[in-house]
């Protein structure tokens, strides 16, 4: 019912914005310029925010299109190199006659597409072959295809790496940390060829009963019959996911916004303000932030409520006690990965701990191939988004891959 109601919603306000889509292209028409027109462009202000008022369930566009390699400008084609039914690979590809390190960026799934990475990616590009996993909206995969679970993470990343043969580097952003080092320990322990040869793991939950922050304390305060008794729905009619239980987007989006909503009424306040005074490059980048946050995608309820109970609630992780396919794990199986966790000074969704904490996990590996770093005055986007990411933290990640290679 829940997302029954939030689906008639939307369908009812999609009249209004486009109304209000209209009346903004007319305002903003040849006949209404200049500092006469104060008023009126105010007036086309307030009906564009009326326009954005809603959510997109498709992946936005990482509109890379070339990358500045050496001294050229070189163009940059997206490429499906497997695609599994709640997964793709994409390919960055670049025509570079110099062969670079392949890397395999792990995508968080926890509400947003790999989009949300699209800052990580530019910055990796001119030095790497990027691969990212390109996680497909649950409400888009038929029942047919059958549950997404916590092991079926783990193993998208196992296969996505054996499709990039061996020799391949590791990179995880926040919740996927876990399944990166899982995935790790489990290659090691096959003797698996595509073992990573380096991981790096940022801001990722590895142990949360370390500085436990609001998120960590939300999943312990509540038994997991809560959280899929009021965060579990069934996709409606008219998609091809109809009937699949998922953790829908909008709720989390909703949670994320909750935690700051000032600062988000904030920025709207001042995107209304920029509008009206045509201040457009400064619009322009709440626009394209607000495009990426407000683009939701769905989670298979087995995989949500799974990460709730094994990562946040039982920390079966840190106390070895998580397993793969029903296999135990042996993280001491880690000998030739070499890895780099990163952590951000202000950090409140992984706070400061938690991620180096897969230090110790991989206990056998050898003191020159461990690594760890903190970056100051960066909360959790900052850790792998903006300019400290790209001046401060990437060149740390471009050596530790580069000295693995």
């Amino acid at each position: 019912m829940m997302y029954l109601a939030y689906q008639t919603q939307a369908d009812l306000m999609r009249p209004m914005r486009f109304a209000a889509g209209l009346a903004r292209q007319t305002l903003n028409g040849p006949l209404v310029n200049g500092y006469a027109h104060a008023g009126l462009r105010h007036l086309a202000a307030a009906y564009e925010l009326v326009e954005r008022a809603g959510l997109s369930h498709g992946r936005p566009d990482f509109g890379i299109r070339t990358v500045e390699v050496g001294n050229h400008e070189v163009p940059v084609t997206e490429e499906r190199t497997a695609v599994l039914p709640f997964g793709t690979l994409l390919r960055f590809k670049k025509d570079v006659t110099v062969a670079q390190p392949r890397v395999l960026v792990v995508a968080p799934l926890s509400g947003h597409f790999a989009t949300l990475l699209v800052n990580t990616v530019k910055t990796l590009l001119p030095d790497h072959d990027v691969y990212i996993t390109d996680w497909h909206n649950a409400r888009d995969v038929p029942l047919s295809a059958g549950p997404f679970g916590f092991d079926d993470y783990v193993e998208h990343v196992i296969r996505f790496l054996e499709v990039l043969g061996p020799g391949a580097h590791l990179l995880a952003v926040c919740q996927p940390c876990v399944q990166a080092l899982v995935a790790a320990a489990v290659m090691s322990q096959d003797n698996n060829p595509a073992t990573p040869r380096s991981m790096t793991l940022m801001a990722g939950p590895i142990d949360c009963r370390i500085n436990p922050t609001a998120v960590n304390r939300l999943a312990t305060t509540k038994p997991m019959s809560w959280f899929e008794r009021n965060l579990i729905s069934r996709v409606p009619r008219g998609f091809a996911g109809s009937g699949r239980r998922v953790y829908p987007g909008f709720m989390q989006l909703s949670a994320f916004i909750s935690m700051n909503l000032g600062r988000h009424m904030k920025a709207h306040f001042d995107l209304y303000n920029s509008l009206a005074e045509g201040e457009t490059e400064k619009a322009d980048a709440t626009k394209n932030f607000y495009d990426e946050y407000f683009a939701v995608l769905d989670l298979d309820a087995d995989f949500y409520l799974q990460t709730v109970r094994y990562v946040f609630q039982e920390y079966r992780l840190p106390k070895g006690e998580l397993t793969y396919r029903g296999r135990p794990l042996d993280f001491g199986a880690i000998r030739r990965t070499a890895l780099l966790t990163v952590e951000g000074e202000r950090d409140d969704i992984c706070a400061l701990g938690q991620t180096v904490a897969a230090q110790d996990l991989c206990n056998k590996l050898r003191p020159h191939k461990k690594r760890h770093h903190m970056q100051a005055g960066v909360g959790h986007y900052g850790v792998f988004s903006g300019r400290k990411w790209a001046g401060q933290v990437y060149p740390i990640v471009r050596n530790h891959i580069l000295a693995s290679d």
